[in-house]
């Protein structure tokens, strides 16, 4: 219906309607949600929802959501209460939303008391009262808590036991506790993984283990099909995988924003000190600490299908089994990739992807990235990108790994055949087929 079309009183309505908009993350939508949703609803017209967007959420710290933002979404959808529902997915973005909705009145739950007063210059502010006694937390954490033993620390446990505090549900049990964990986080040297993994599921154990999972690529699938025959979770954790920026850097990859990609440099060192070459027994090389890591943009950019590779290796063993320096160049159909990783020898840890438009430029050290660039080859259509990174990715892995223990979805960040694909150059560094330096 046209504006000409419209009597006094249509035209009051319309001069008179009362815009009111609030955010949340609406996570497991309870009866608490709902009852903020009415009140708002009662303060006006017409509600605008927003619901925070996954890595919105992340960069505030809440890194527990259960529901995918569409399951959120329609959660919303189904109280019939909003009449327009949209995504908050920066910071600021409230001011902006007021502003292109024509807002009269910001309204959000009492515990934001004052944390939203500078709305105020641009609509009224109301802060409603919350439902006692019930929350997304609450209901998170009511659920039944999985316990986790750290097996074979190698240095990470007690970054690991920290992070774990931030996930609701999951709880790590100290060495000396008598209980019977479900699930096990294991730190050994690659060397012990097949074995400590097989033995933890047939126990019935979910398995979070540093990657890689078995220094050969058959033992790898076997331990996976294992998994899913006792119906257990078994996750590679490489932390670096389920960080923000560099999920929206692949992303923007497969999009095509640089154009086909030709080439993925990868470089990861690291100084171990001082060191004894007769005695690194239980030492990780620098293949092992560093190559999963290394390959993983590789392998999830240019998939497992290479044509060659070329391994080039300066050991610092009599025995040659202690790599101090690693370099591997793989040759696909269409694109090339170089992987150098290092413990006794020290490098720019960056990653550079280059496509046939632009280039993705990830500073050192870019497995802990929070930053990235685009560019091109006008400088006027650079682009910068920044994510906020808590715990280095550990708490967002374990977030995915009890959460797919408590549903049966798969949420791991590392396909099945990445993590096999990694074992198998762990499979043929080990066996030799290097060149050696």
């Amino acid at each position: 219906m046209g504006i000409e079309a419209l009597d006094d009183s249509d035209l009051g309505q319309v001069r008179w309607m009362v815009k009111v908009i609030t955010y949340g993350t609406y996570d497991l939508l309870h009866y608490g949600h709902r009852r903020l949703l009415e009140r708002a609803k009662a303060l006006g017209d017409y509600l605008i929802v927003g619901v925070t967007a996954d890595s919105f959420d992340k960069s505030r710290g809440k890194i527990n959501v259960q529901q995918s933002l569409m399951e959120r979404i329609e959660g919303v959808r189904a109280t019939g209460l909003a009449d327009e529902i949209i995504i908050e997915e920066y910071e600021g973005q409230k001011i902006d939303d007021i502003r292109r909705y024509s807002v009269d009145i910001f309204t959000v739950g009492s515990d934001w008391v004052g944390k939203f007063d500078y709305l105020e210059e641009y609509c009224k502010v109301v802060y409603l009262p919350r439902t006692e006694g019930v929350s997304s937390s609450q209901v998170r954490s009511n659920k039944r808590k999985i316990s986790i033993r750290i097996i074979e620390d190698k240095g990470l446990g007690r970054k690991i036991t920290h992070e774990s505090t931030w996930v609701n549900g999951v709880e790590v049990l100290s060495p000396d506790s008598g209980e019977r964990e479900d699930a096990i986080y294991l730190l050994s040297t690659p060397q012990r993984h097949y074995e400590l993994i097989k033995q933890a599921i047939n126990e019935g154990k979910h398995v979070m283990c540093e990657s890689p999972i078995a220094m050969k690529e058959t033992e790898c699938r076997e331990l996976f099909a294992l998994a899913k025959e006792k119906n257990v979770v078994l996750m590679d954790a490489i932390k670096t995988a389920y960080a923000t920026a560099y999920n929206r850097l692949l992303v923007l990859v497969k999009s095509g924003a640089i154009g086909k990609v030709i080439s993925v440099d990868s470089t990861c060192t690291s100084l171990m000190g001082n060191y004894d070459p007769e005695n690194l027994e239980g030492v990780w090389g620098s293949i092992t600490a560093w190559g999963p890591t290394a390959l993983l943009p590789v392998f999830q950019i240019l998939g497992t299908e290479y044509k060659e590779k070329n391994i080039v290796t300066k050991y610092i063993d009599p025995e040659k089994k202690f790599d101090g320096f690693t370099k591997i160049d793989f040759i696909y159909p269409e694109a090339v990739a170089t992987i150098k990783v290092a413990k006794t020898a020290k490098s720019e840890g960056n990653l550079v992807i280059t496509g046939t438009k632009g280039y993705i430029y990830v500073p050192a050290p870019w497995w802990k990235t929070d930053y990235f660039e685009v560019k091109y080859e006008n400088q006027n259509q650079n682009k910068r990108f920044f994510y906020q990174l808590e715990g280095e990715g550990i708490r967002y892995e374990m977030v995915a790994f009890s959460k797919e223990i408590e549903s049966g979805v798969d949420t791991s960040y590392i396909s099945e055949e990445v993590s096999m694909a990694i074992s198998k150059v762990m499979e043929d560094w080990a066996a030799k087929k290097v060149n050696v330096i």
